[in-house]
């Protein structure tokens, strides 16, 4: 009886998921049908005409309005109606994905500072690329592949799994062939490609109860610690990484100079120190194009928020982080 009733719940909980995933797959067939600049073009006005009405808005208002206080309101409403845009032109990008390259005369990806990649290559040592969402983030591992750059992308499971793995395909197909799920599994396999000289490519600015309080746009955000605690534990290459939307489905990367450190024999100092170097980096970025960046995002703890678990509190401390996650197999991701 026990047994029937786990196969009903999850019966249920499949039917569940199908309902919510056949608008996604709607949506989506229905950009596959134009080519990429059309289907990026529907995207952005579905974007700045309808997703802008939404209640997701009044969270980028809020946003917007607590990092650029002196920003006038309508220069804040144009932000994130382009934020919007741009949005709208990335989910319409997703069946298009193949077709944004580096290279040819169809070249849709501009790529800026490869020197500092060829720098991190040079020193034999693992790379860890640290990004955010900028325009259409999943062009960070595309090029990366096409370049040539060996290693595994860590990406976040959609709660849906008919959309998560539909999703998993696309990135398989078009960028690093291994993807790295968030947990201790995850923390171990990165800990292995960094050592063997390989690259990691992270998105690090989406709010993490288990992580760290580190400032971004002048206040405190709880942000993952991971990039800092695996650079601190094997002395890799951090490479923070900028995208940005030129035009329709065409796209400017840049990488930028190597985020220097020093370990020093106080470690939750460390962590805390380099992850702070690391959101000024995406900061920086950001302010440089505001509209091109998620304001959607819950990136700011709301008063009385606290880590929910154990681990995240215990995270904030983060004494001996790294070298607890590889002994004992607990996550930094």
């Amino acid at each position: 009886m026990r047994q029937l009733h786990a196969r009903m719940r999850h019966y249920v909980a499949m039917a569940r998921y199908g309902a919510e995933a056949a608008p996604f797959f709607a949506m989506i067939g229905l950009f596959r049908l134009f080519p990429l600049d059309m289907a990026s073009a529907l995207g952005g006005w579905l974007g700045r005409t309808i997703l802008y009405r939404t209640h997701l808005s009044r969270r980028a208002r809020a946003n917007l309005a607590a990092a650029y206080p002196e920003m006038p309101e309508k220069m804040r409403e144009t932000t994130i109606r382009e934020m919007w845009d741009n949005l709208g032109r990335t989910i319409a990008e997703y069946p298009h994905l193949g077709k944004l390259s580096i290279k040819g005369e169809r070249r849709r990806i501009a790529l800026e500072g490869l020197d500092h990649v060829e720098q991190a290559v040079a020193s034999g040592k693992g790379i860890i690329f640290v990004s955010a969402h900028f325009a259409n983030w999943e062009v960070l591992s595309l090029a990366a592949a096409q370049y040539g750059l060996e290693g595994g992308g860590v990406y976040r499971p959609v709660n849906n799994p008919f959309v998560d793995r539909w999703m998993v395909r696309q990135r398989q197909a078009n960028g690093p062939v291994e993807l790295i799920a968030k947990g201790a599994h995850g923390t171990r396999r990165i800990f292995t490609l960094l050592r063997a000289g390989k690259a990691i490519f992270m998105l690090v600015d989406q709010k993490t109860n288990e992580g760290v309080a580190a400032p971004f746009f002048g206040r405190d955000a709880m942000t993952t610690p991971a990039p800092a605690a695996f650079a601190l534990k094997l002395g890799v290459v951090l490479l923070p990484v900028s995208n940005e939307r030129l035009h329709g489905a065409h796209f400017r990367m840049t990488v930028h100079p190597a985020i220097a450190y020093a370990p020093s024999r106080d470690h939750t100092r460390d962590v805390l120190e380099l992850t702070t170097r690391i959101n000024e980096e995406i900061e920086a970025s950001v302010r440089r194009s505001p509209s091109q960046w998620l304001w959607i995002h819950r990136r700011w703890p709301k008063p009385g928020d606290v880590p929910r678990s154990r681990r995240g509190k215990e995270a904030q401390a983060l004494a001996g982080a790294g070298v607890r996650a590889e002994r004992d197999g607990s996550s930094l991701i």
